[in-house]
C-alpha cells in the first residue's frame, strides 16, 4: 500500500470498505505528520485529537457494521479557522477572539460531519480572513511545505499548507477575492470557489455578504468534487443560499474534455509587467495538453483586471468594515496592523461609490455569463501572475496587490477551480483556473480531471523533511 497520506479520499474510502485500512490508522497517521510538522508550517490552529479519535473510531464501527454514510465517511478533514465548530475555539485568527467557542457547527461543518467525516482541528487564516502575515496575532501565520520561507497564500493559507503536506485530504476554505483559490496556487493544491450561493456561509465569520464563498482544498479534483457534494445544498437560514439542485459532481469526472470549447484568458498576463515568465510558459502547455486531449481551445479577452479588482476592492472594503466598526472603534489594537489598516481603509467608501460597484458587478456578471460563456463551454485563466512570494518581501502596504489574479470570479460569482500546471524551476507550483457557468461545478471538475489525467503534477509531494529545520519565528 502506499503511503497513507498519499492516499485520496477515494482510496482511502475503498480500503475502508475493503477492510485493508481502518479509519482510526488513518487518522492516527493524519495526527502523527500535524505533529511532526506543525511546529514548522503552523498550518493547524487547534488539534483535537481526541475528537478526533473519537470520531475515527465510531466511523469504523459504522462502516464494519454495515451503516454507509457516503464517501466521507472516516476521511479525515480541517477547518479554516473561521468556521464555528462546536466545543472548539474559532478564533478567526485574531486576540479579539481568544476564548471564542461555538455551541452548534458552521451549516457546511455539520453536513460533513453527518456524513461520517473526522475533524482533525481549525486551520490557520490570515486574521478576520483579509491583511496578511502577521506575528501579531493570536497564532503565527502558515507557511509553505514546498519552501517555508515562502507564504502559502491567504486567507486560507493553513488550509492550503495542511493538505500540500499530507496533513489532511481535505480542509475547508472561503474565498472573498481568491482565498481558496490563491492558497491552492501556492501550494499546489485544488481548491474549488462553487457558486455564489452554492455552499452556505451560515456559521462562518463574514468578511463580505455580497462577495464570500465557501468550498474545500484538496489534493485531487476527484476529492475536490466529493467534498463539495457533501458540503454543497440550500440553507434557508442564509439569505445568499441558492435553492438549487446538487448533482453528483463525480459524474462526470471521466468524461474528457474532447470536443469542448474552452476559452483561454490571454490579456490579464500581459497587463502585469511583473508576470513570471515561468508562469506564461506553465499555461500555454496546459492550453497544448488540453488540445491533445481534443479540446477546442481559443484565445479570449475579458475586461482588464483591475477593473474587476476596483469593482470587488470597492465592495468588500465597504462591507468588512461594516462589520468590524464597533471592534476598530472601541478595540483597534488588539487588530494586527495589516489587518487594522485594511478593514480601516472601509471608512473612506463613500455610499455612492458602493452603490456603483453593485451595479457594475451585475453588469460585468450578464456581460460574462452571456457574451463569453454564451460561446465558450469554459474558460481558463492563470490563478496568479506570479509564485508564492517570500515572507520577508511582503509589501507594508496592505491594500497592495498581491499577485492574484481571481477576483473577478468573485465579481461574477463563477464557480472557479484552481488546479496545479507545473513548477517554478525554484519548486514553486503554478496554477490555472478553469471557470464554469453557474451552478454547473459538475463541468468544471471534468475539464479539472481530464488535465489530472493528462500530466503527473499529481506525483509530486513537498519534501517536509528539508523545510522541517526551519524554527518558527
Amino acid at each position: 500500500m502506499s503511503d497513507i497520506k498519499d492516499l485520496s479520499i477515494a482510496e482511502l474510502g475503498k480500503a475502508y470498505r475493503d477492510q485493508s485500512l481502518s479509519p482510526v490508522e488513518a487518522t492516527k497517521d493524519a495526527l502523527a505528520t500535524i505533529s511532526a510538522h506543525n511546529e514548522s508550517l503552523c498550518a493547524f490552529n487547534t488539534v483535537v485529537p481526541e475528537i478526533a479519535m473519537e470520531r475515527a473510531a465510531k466511523a469504523e464501527q459504522e462502516l464494519m457494521s454495515g451503516m454507509d454514510l457516503g464517501p466521507m465517511h472516516g476521511i479525515p478533514f480541517g477547518a479554516k479557522d473561521i468556521y464555528d465548530t462546536a466545543g472548539i475555539l474559532t478564533s478567526c485568527q485574531s486576540k479579539l477572539r481568544p476564548d471564542v467557542i461555538p455551541d452548534s457547527n458552521a451549516h457546511s461543518v455539520q453536513k460533513i460531519l453527518d456524513g461520517g467525516a473526522v475533524l482533525l482541528g481549525k486551520c490557520a487564516t490570515i486574521e478576520f480572513a483579509t491583511g496578511g502575515p502577521s506575528q501579531e496575532t493570536l497564532f503565527p501565520p502558515a507557511r509553505n511545505p514546498w519552501n517555508t520561507d515562502h507564504v502559502p497564500g491567504g486567507s486560507s493559507s493553513g488550509s492550503g499548507a495542511a493538505v500540500a503536506a499530507g496533513m489532511t485530504r481535505m480542509a475547508l476554505g472561503s474565498d472573498t477575492g481568491g482565498s481558496i483559490r490563491g492558497p491552492a496556487a501556492y501550494c499546489g493544491t485544488v481548491g474549488i470557489k462553487p457558486t455564489y450561493g452554492r455552499v452556505s456561509r451560515r456559521g462562518v465569520f463574514p468578511l463580505s455578504f455580497t462577495m464570500d464563498h465557501c468550498g474545500p482544498l484538496s489534493w485531487t479534483v476527484e476529492d475536490a468534487a466529493i467534498a463539495l457534494n457533501a458540503m454543497a445544498g440550500f440553507d434557508p437560514l442564509d439569505p445568499a443560499s441558492a435553492d438549487v439542485p446538487v448533482s453528483d459532481y463525480t459524474a462526470k469526472l471521466s468524461a474528457g474534455v474532447k470536443g469542448m470549447k474552452i476559452g483561454y484568458v490571454v490579456n490579464w498576463l500581459d497587463e502585469d509587467k511583473n508576470t513570471n515568465p515561468e508562469i506564461r510558459a506553465a499555461l500555454a502547455e496546459a492550453m497544448n495538453a488540453l488540445k491533445a486531449e481534443g479540446a477546442i481551445v481559443e484565445p479570449i479577452t475579458l475586461p482588464g483586471h483591475d477593473v474587476y479588482h476596483a469593482c470587488g476592492r470597492m465592495i468588500i472594503l465597504a462591507e468588512c468594515y461594516a462589520i468590524h466598526e464597533k471592534d476598530l472603534i472601541e478595540r483597534p489594537e488588539l487588530y494586527g496592523r495589516p489587518t487594522r489598516e485594511r478593514l480601516m481603509a472601509g471608512a473612506f467608501v463613500r455610499g455612492s461609490d458602493y452603490v456603483e460597484a453593485l451595479r457594475m458587478r451585475r453588469e460585468m456578471t450578464h456581460w460574462f455569463n452571456a457574451e463569453i460563456l454564451g460561446k465558450c463551454d469554459m474558460v481558463i485563466a492563470p490563478s496568479t501572475s506570479l509564485p508564492a512570494g517570500r515572507f520577508d518581501a511582503q509589501p507594508n502596504d496592505p491594500l497592495a496587490l498581491s499577485g492574484y489574479l481571481t477576483v473577478p470570479f468573485n465579481v461574477t460569482g463563477s464557480p472557479a477551480m484552481s488546479v496545479c500546471c507545473g513548477y517554478t524551476s525554484e519548486g514553486l507550483p503554478i496554477s490555472m483556473q478553469i471557470v464554469g457557468r453557474p451552478f454547473d461545478e459538475a463541468s468544471v471538475f471534468q475539464v479539472g480531471a481530464a488535465y489530472e489525467r493528462a500530466t503527473d503534477w499529481r506525483s509530486q509531494r513537498p519534501r517536509l523533511a528539508d523545510t522541517d529545520t526551519l524554527a518558527a519565528e
